[in-house]
């Protein structure tokens, strides 16, 4: 069986000492430097799970990708997502302060090489500028401009489960980022009824709604995908108590 787009690139990216020496560096930045929670290897396997899911159950719901402007296909939707989930947070080997700006400088030369014999002229160039602008377009107050864009700041901020939440928080500091990231369970995305998307949270605390209501919902309502999204969340079982005693000074 011939390989796909997607499995050709997959493969380049899974080969790439480059890619794999920058997802180090950013956590070297992240963790180690900055003692601030993990943007390297682990989460980008997470966000591109999410995202081609994401992608799967919009597109069998006829939502059209941005790459359709460029005369693209499902299969190239497919190739965008997966090198912008590969590629986002590569700018926090430089530093996490403008780390999405500083993703998109790292990308082109990575995204040359990566697509080098994969699409001919103009699709590659097409599929090079959406890969960027949906690496671009997971900045907090970017709007995204494509479906592929939309998807990409909707998984990001869903790696969540078990204390990996989006929000920085410092190792060890009992915050209300801390405690809220500390609750979330399990994070599911299925095929919905109502709408093609629904996610649900599975919390062991309250605290959890903090991730959802401060952070996801703001990225869920700036991504322009809310509309074909339902999301649920859910305590099982007994509540668990997260933090003992808090002080201040």
């Amino acid at each position: 069986m011939a390989q796909t787009k997607l499995d050709q690139v997959k493969e380049r990216v899974a080969q790439s000492g480059r890619l794999r020496a920058l997802w180090a560096a950013s956590n070297i930045t992240a963790i180690d430097r900055m003692r601030v929670n993990d943007h390297g290897p682990v989460h980008v396997r997470i966000v591109t799970r999410l995202a081609l899911k994401l992608l799967r159950y919009l597109t069998e719901a006829g939502v059209q990708p941005g790459i359709t402007d460029h005369g693209g296909t499902v299969q190239e939707a497919e190739v965008v997502v997966f090198l912008a989930s590969a590629l986002h947070d590569v700018g926090h080997a430089i530093h996490r302060t403008e780390h999405e700006l500083l993703s998109v400088v790292l990308s082109p030369q990575l995204l040359d090489d990566l697509l080098e014999g994969v699409y001919e002229e103009p699709l590659r160039t097409a599929v090079l500028i959406d890969t960027m602008h949906a690496i671009y377009s997971h900045r907090r107050e970017a709007e995204p401009l494509t479906v592929e864009a939309g998807i990409i700041k909707v998984a990001d901020a869903l790696d969540m489960e078990k204390g990996r939440a989006r929000i920085p928080f410092r190792v060890g500091e009992p915050t209300i980022h801390s405690v809220s990231a500390l609750a979330i369970e399990k994070v599911e995305v299925k095929k919905g009824t109502d709408k093609p998307v629904h996610i649900h949270v599975r919390m062991s605390n309250s605290a959890g709604i903090f991730q959802l209501d401060s952070l996801f919902k703001e990225k869920l309502n700036r991504s322009g995908l809310a509309r074909y999204i339902d999301v649920s969340a859910e305590i099982e079982g007994e509540e668990t108590k997260i933090i003992e005693r808090y002080a201040i000074g």
